[in-house]
């Protein structure tokens, strides 16, 4: 049905706090994220954006960062950092749930065979909507690991070739629910589970209908410097990690009370 994408072999890189700010969050640690592989991805275009992606970062989040607010592990005490900076991430077209006129957009940039991703759909992402019912739009944009994730492109795939039968939430939670087992047989039997024109399906997937635009969404995440899954926009004010619920709420709440500079 689906055709193997070839993976590269890469090299893990370092992060560093000129790299990526976040508004609020707990002490990251490796848990929270899983971090880009720097070579050999894709083409030398993407190789390209990748390294663009890192130099514009050091630049954008690290000179122009958000306002961090992030305890000492030592201390405990909690520092500032840089000054305040709202993103513009494109919203439209992208697969969304939750009012189009919710006063809170949150953008997450995900990969679907991220441990770390998969937590945050199981321990926040409900939690989240139900914490503010009807005040949340959540925008589902693809940034698969392929370096270190084989699975993560087809899985991309599949989720947006379900999208095109409108069922493209309901796919999103079952390709997390088992994204430590996923396959090109599983996206056909969770297609069939959800009730899904498989000969439309396997078309779509054979055909690599969505690849350049999944492409797309990796280079635009690099571009902002983006570097690890997930990664959050709420509003425009980045929040990086599975964090917990209240790193979200935080946020959230300062900007209802218009508490951020626009």
């Amino acid at each position: 049905m689906k055709k193997k994408h070839t993976q590269p072999t890469a090299i893990e890189t370092e992060e560093t706090q000129e790299e990526i700010e976040v508004v609020v969050q707990e002490p990251k640690t490796k848990e929270d994220t899983i971090t880009f592989k720097r070579s050999h991805f894709y083409s030398v275009l993407v190789v390209v954006a990748f390294l663009a992606g890192i130099l514009i970062g050091y630049f954008v989040w690290g000179l122009n960062g958000t306002k961090a607010v992030a305890a000492n592990p030592q201390t405990g005490q909690a520092a500032p950092t840089q000054a305040f900076r709202r993103y513009n991430i494109p919203t439209d077209g992208f697969h969304s749930l939750g009012p189009a006129d919710a006063p809170i957009t949150i953008v997450e940039f995900s990969d679907f065979q991220c441990p770390y991703c998969s937590r945050f759909r199981e321990q926040t992402f409900d939690a989240l909507l139900a914490a503010y019912p009807g005040k949340i739009r959540i925008v589902y944009r693809n940034l698969p690991l392929t370096s270190i994730h084989p699975q993560a492109m087809n899985a991309a795939e599949a989720s947006m070739c379900a999208g095109e039968q409108n069922v493209f939430w309901e796919y999103h939670d079952k390709l997390f629910e088992n994204y430590n087992q996923l396959s090109n047989e599983l996206y056909t039997q969770l297609a069939t589970d959800l009730g899904l024109n498989i000969e439309a399906f396997e078309a779509c997937m054979t055909e690599d209908k969505y690849l350049e635009a999944i492409k797309a969404d990796m280079e635009f995440a690099l571009g902002l410097g983006v570097q690890s899954t997930p990664t959050f926009f709420i509003n425009g004010i980045a929040v990086v990690g599975a964090q917990p619920l209240t790193s979200f709420t935080q946020v959230i709440e300062k900007e209802l009370a218009g508490d951020f500079p626009e």
